[in-house]
């Protein structure tokens, strides 16, 4: 395991390590500064900035929200709700990839039925005036607050777990405690023999987390206007058609790298508990106090060519789900797929194979459908338009981590495939835009 810890460093060690280290250290307080200046700074950085220029290093520690007892509790009756319906609503068993090790995990797939009753469940308190969602909104700082440090301490127990009761034999340590922390011990750590943590954390937690704070977004803006501007209308609703589409896909996504290869760690867990609900839905922050008004011809383009997006984002995914469930023998656009029979050797030294499909959305590019995630992210931004960049931030982070992600993916083939990998690149030669990279 170690030297499969090994393979996940793909950059050189200086740089990997000053990544981790500037992760570990810089992304808690960039969350609470994204939020105070969406909330507070009227969406603008030269306010922050002039903020710390008059304040200076007192005034971060001024703005920075204490955790509260009424975050703790909404953090808590989210978290067991959203537990308690991964594990008693029905669905389908799904099996993912195979592991390293040879292991096969189990799972529920009950991903929509879960999204759909906590939707109409949130939005049903609201509509009989039972729990406002602008609560939410109002302690955002706290709640972000809380998330952080709480977050930080679940990651300690991830680690201390993969040490002391690891879940499978896909666990293991580097021998560094910060390589270890940040990467994670387990590739599927589970709490009893049912609860899987990083569906939890990454799916029903992390995922669902931004439909909600999507809705109580718009919610906040009927509430203090009367109205939702149309800005804030095309945002949420793209944003929802996202995250349907990611439920209704999620057992695909159980053979991603986030789950198949990324251990539960700092890097996968910290980012989907606070990265995902704070980044992640920032667009719709802004656009709370920002709304603005794009009329119909232009937010109903925004809109189609957003779902356009989302839509070739899911099919990419679908043609690639389907090639494998069929073991290749489906088609692809009309036509027997193109395709290459690979085989690799498990750490046990076991001999498998595999397809890799050379045609459709995957003979444009090796990861192609990181371009449409792009653009809908794009599209689900734009209505906030050009008067602040912060907005952007998203769409930037996003084009980093997917272009980073897929170098990572192609060293791991690599490693994995051999020569099959080559002859792989040869017949697919873009990474992810075709004709250009």
């Amino acid at each position: 395991m170690a030297e499969s810890k090994k393979n996940d460093i793909v950059h050189s060690p200086l740089v990997t390590y000053a990544s981790m280290i500037s992760l570990l250290t810089l992304c808690p307080p960039f969350v609470i500064l994204l939020w105070y200046t969406m909330t507070v700074a009227d969406g603008s950085v030269l306010n922050t900035f002039d903020y710390f220029r008059n304040n200076g290093l007192q005034g971060f520690v001024d703005l920075w929200p204490k955790p509260t007892l009424l975050a703790c509790e909404i953090i808590a009756v989210y978290g067991v709700f959203e537990a308690a319906l991964q594990l008693l609503l029905p669905g389908k068993t799904v099996y993912g990839p195979i592991s390293p090790t040879g292991n096969r995990p189990v799972y529920k797939a009950n991903g929509v039925a879960a999204y759909l009753v906590t939707l109409v469940t949130y939005v049903a308190l609201w509509w009989f005036g039972i729990f406002n969602p602008t609560i939410v909104y109002d302690h955002l700082g706290e709640i972000y607050s809380t998330l952080i440090f709480g977050s930080l301490i679940f990651c300690v127990f991830l680690y201390i777990k993969g040490h002391l009761a690891p879940s499978s034999t896909d666990s293991g340590s580097s021998g560094n405690i910060i390589i270890d922390f940040y990467w994670g011990m387990e590739l599927y750590p589970r709490i009893g023999k049912y609860f899987d943590i990083k569906v939890f954390t990454n799916c029903r937690f992390g995922m669902m987390s931004w439909a909600v704070l999507a809705l109580t977004y718009c919610i906040k803006q009927y509430e203090e206007n009367g109205k939702v501007a149309d800005s804030m209308l095309v945002n949420t609703t793209l944003m929802l058609v996202y995250v349907t589409k990611f439920f209704w896909w999620e057992a695909g996504y159980w053979n991603t790298m986030d789950i198949a290869h990324d251990r539960a760690g700092f890097y996968i867990c910290w980012g989907c508990l606070v990265w995902v609900p704070s980044v992640y839905t920032s667009p719709g922050m802004y656009l709370v106090n920002h709304p603005v008004n794009l009329g119909t011809q232009l937010a109903l383009f925004i809109l189609v060519s957003g779902i356009l997006c989302i839509y070739i984002n899911y099919d990419c995914d679908r043609q690639r789900q389907e090639f494998r469930r069929t073991n290749g023998k489906g088609l692809v656009w009309g036509r027997a797929p193109s395709k290459i029979e690979a085989s690799y050797t498990t750490t046990s030294g076991e001999t498998k194979k595999s397809l890799l499909l050379t045609s459709g959305w995957w003979g444009l590019a090796r990861h192609f459908h990181y371009v449409p995630e792009i653009l809908a992210a794009f599209f689900w931004t734009v209505p906030a338009l050009f008067s602040h960049f912060l907005p952007y931030f998203y769409v930037i982070f996003l084009t980093i981590l997917l272009f980073d992600r897929a170098k990572r993916d192609d060293d791991r083939c690599r490693s994995k495939y051999g020569k099959y990998w080559k002859l792989y690149c040869d017949r697919v030669p873009y990474r992810i835009i075709p004709g250009i990279y």
